[in-house]
């Protein structure tokens, strides 16, 4: 009678306990020691389990006499919208087991609540709230079972009694160094530990938690040397230390034949790897990460004789031969090392896998024949930025699972493989900086996802044209077909078919990036794109991006107007083309627009004002072409005068050329009054490619020769832009680190 329910559970509630919240099936007319939820002593009738998950309370159930059940021993409330701790459960002197967790409970934990149930309760839970404060010590003696994870506590890490074996405590705020005290739980098997500020060494100590199975430091400041005791922690099933300043050789010294999955990416991790000693030291190892270390080998071992599932290498220094993956491996990652020589054709022995990434390496040759019927779960192939040469194979026989093909920055030669309009499942195809000789494969546009088209730098040739009527490319949002041969006019065709730059597809719960997810792993999409003028990589792409680069080619004729009808494009280059007549006012339409190139054309006229009104647009560059007339000066004072430059006809802020009180105004329509001559300019390639690598809100950006404000800054736009577009908390503003 005490209770105010809200029958209606939330969406979260739905989706994680289908069958709740159980008052709604509540009968006075029914004995209570049958309704859901409730557990009844069988022979004093008492009620001693109470289950009120996903029930929605309101402000009775806060006071002290709400509710009366003295033998009470196990009270779940989860994601019940408690606001602040109900003053009841301080009646109860019997409980073993509370769970107030996925709730808003915030401020600080009142004393009260440290003495409740102080001799009998051992399992506490009161993670993924707002609490906020320090905890000094958990009183509880018989207490095994502490979560405190996803809350925002200040200081120290508390030390749980004794008797506790599982111990979660991510994600919570605490600070300092980890107490060599935890060391007395000689009892505890789960420690998590991850997303905090933990820093320091690990304690000398650890060994002393022989029964440990699963530990989990990651995401902290800690550093140092592995303590060696942990050579007595046999029982070890996960070790998750990634992302902190461990600077140490790897563990081969670790004795932990049940070892099940080890993480050790983005340390100092140093030296080289004895693979020999690694099977001997890890026989039951099925997932290995090492990403982002200084990690090396320079022999001819390998994989195959293991059973690893998950091998990521990436971002080390290691060498040599590739090796070879396990015929169960389904996630195969070696980028970013010295791997060298051929691919073997034995790789094609793991029919099992789904992702490989061996891109920026060494590797040369052609492909092995194999490699394109090999496996039917292959989904990534990557394998950009090596030497490869030869002709890409012609009879792909993916099926239809391949959803990305990284062939970039390698020496293909011949034509594009017309087989690959059967990958249905395509997304990301990246060819460009090949040498490939082949002319616009409207064919492609088939592909029902394929949202990514690089060819840039190859040396395809011809019109950029597709037949009328056609729904084709429907889902493609970044296209780049820079330095190549193409002529003729601009694809007028091409353009109005893009309606993933055109319409709002309603995919507002698309994931922030181009990912692909695998089993405890990832695949982050990545590409090399001009950005304002800066050749970049990305190395996560936002789904929201859209770009079309068609810069450094022979196009001519106008721009046409109907590109004003893409509502979505953030950044079009046109540069270095032949392109004549005047800039159209239609572009004003491009609200998102952040960059515009137009630059090293033959355009006359003079600049719409219209294009003052996009109110994103952070770089534009139309210097060197024919424009005349007065610069627009109310929302253009932002750009310097290099976006106007090798214009003699123009004048104004920010040129040093006063304007006459005859000049032409930006109506100007060069169309009917003729143009003068065009001024050439060299070309000049501005690239960074390896030295800016840009990742957009959870990514980073590394700049060997600095960090340009403004990159920042359009980074952050674009990153706020895609959390309002997806209608999804706001991300964390970007962060410069190492990854």
């Amino acid at each position: 009678n005490s209770f105010v329910l809200d029958v209606m559970a939330s969406d979260y509630c739905h989706s994680h306990y289908p069958y709740y919240p159980k008052t709604n099936s509540w009968n006075k007319a029914v004995d209570c020691c049958l309704w859901g939820g409730v557990t009844c002593d069988n022979v004093t009738g008492n009620v001693i389990n109470l289950d009120l998950t996903c029930s929605t309370f309101h402000g009775a159930l806060y006071s002290n006499s709400s509710l009366l059940l003295p033998k009470l021993e196990e009270l779940l409330l989860r994601s019940s919208n408690l606001m602040e701790f109900p003053h009841f459960l301080n009646s109860f002197k019997g409980l073993t087991n509370l769970d107030l967790s996925s709730n808003m409970i915030s401020g600080e934990i009142p004393e009260w609540f440290w003495g409740i149930s102080h001799g009998t309760l051992e399992k506490l839970d009161i993670s993924h709230n707002l609490l906020r404060g320090g905890i000094q010590q958990l009183h509880w003696k018989r207490l095994s079972y502490i979560n405190l994870e996803s809350n925002s506590f200040q200081g120290p890490l508390p030390i749980p009694p004794p008797a506790t074996s599982s111990f979660f405590a991510s994600d919570s705020g605490f600070t300092g160094e980890i107490p060599s005290s935890i060391c007395q739980l000689s009892s505890l098997k789960f420690l998590h530990l991850s997303n905090n500020n933990l820093s320091g060494n690990m304690p000398p100590c650890f060994g002393n938690l022989s029964n440990l199975v699963d530990l989990d430091l990651s995401n902290n400041i800690l550093q140092g040397l592995l303590p060696r005791t942990l050579v007595k922690c046999v029982k070890l099933s996960s070790l998750v230390l990634n992302h902190n300043k461990f600077s140490d050789i790897f563990p081969h010294w670790l004795q932990a034949p049940k070892l099940f999955s080890i993480d050790l990416r983005s340390n100092k991790f140093h030296d080289r790897i004895n693979l020999t000693a690694f099977g001997l030291s890890f026989p039951s190892l099925a997932y290995l990460f090492l990403s982002n270390n200084f990690l090396g080998w320079w022999l001819t071992e390998d994989f195959s004789n293991t059973s690893l599932i998950v091998i990521n290498l990436a971002n080390n220094m290691f060498g040599g031969p590739i090796p070879l993956p396990s015929p169960v491996t389904i996630y195969y990652s070696i980028a970013r090392n010295n791997f060298v020589g051929k691919i073997p054709s034995l790789i094609c022995n793991a029919t099992k896998l789904e992702m490989i990434d061996s891109s920026n390496n060494g590797l040369t040759s052609s492909l092995p024949p194999c490699i394109t019927n090999f496996s039917t779960h292959l989904s990534i192939l990557s394998l950009g930025m090596n030497y490869l040469e030869g002709i890409i194979p012609q009879s792909l026989s993916w099926r239809s699972g391949l959803m990305t093909l990284d062939l970039s920055q390698n020496q293909f030669e011949g034509k594009l493989p017309r087989s690959l309009e059967k990958c249905e499942s395509l997304e990301v195809l990246d060819l460009s900086f090949n040498r490939i000789k082949d002319t616009f494969p409207g064919w492609l546009g088939t592909l029902p996802q394929l949202k990514v088209l690089d060819l840039r730098s190859n040396n395809l040739k011809g019109f950029v044209d597709i037949p009328m009527g056609v729904d084709l490319f429907p889902k493609l949002h970044i296209l780049d077909l820079s330095n190549n041969n193409f002529g003729g006019p601009l694809p007028a065709k091409l353009i109005m078919n893009l309606k993933a730059m055109t319409d709002d597809n309603d995919e507002r719960e698309t994931p922030l990036y181009m990912t692909q997810s695998f089993e405890k792993s990832s695949y982050e999409n990545s590409l090399s794109i001009t950005l304002k003028g800066i050749e970049i990589r990305l190395v996560r792409i936002l789904t929201i991006l859209t770009i079309i680069d068609l810069s450094h080619n022979s196009f001519k004729g106008n721009i046409p107007r109907d590109i004003g009808h893409l509502h979505f494009l953030i950044g079009l280059n046109l540069s270095y083309n032949h392109l004549t007549g005047s800039i159209p006012q239609t572009l004003g339409n491009l609200t998102n627009l952040e960059w515009l190139d137009l630059s090293s054309n033959k355009l006359c006229g003079g600049i719409p004002r219209e294009l003052g009104d996009l109110s994103f647009l952070g770089h534009l560059n139309l210097s060197n072409n024919q424009l005349v007339g007065r610069i627009p000066q109310d929302t253009w004072s932002m750009f310097s005068k290099d976006s106007f430059s090798e214009n003699p006809g123009l004048c104004g802020t920010p040129l040093s050329k006063e304007c006459s009180p005859g000049s032409f105004s930006s109506t100007y329509d060069c169309n009917r009054h003729g143009h003068k001559n065009w001024f050439k300019q060299k070309i000049v390639w501005i690239g960074y490619s390896s030295g800016i690598v840009i990742g957009i809100s959870m990514a980073y950006i590394a700049v060997e020769t600095g960090r340009p404000k403004w990159l920042a800054q359009s980074v952050r736009m674009l990153e706020r832009k895609a959390a309002e577009w997806m209608e999804k908390p706001k991300q964390k503003t970007i962060r410069f680190h190492r990854q």
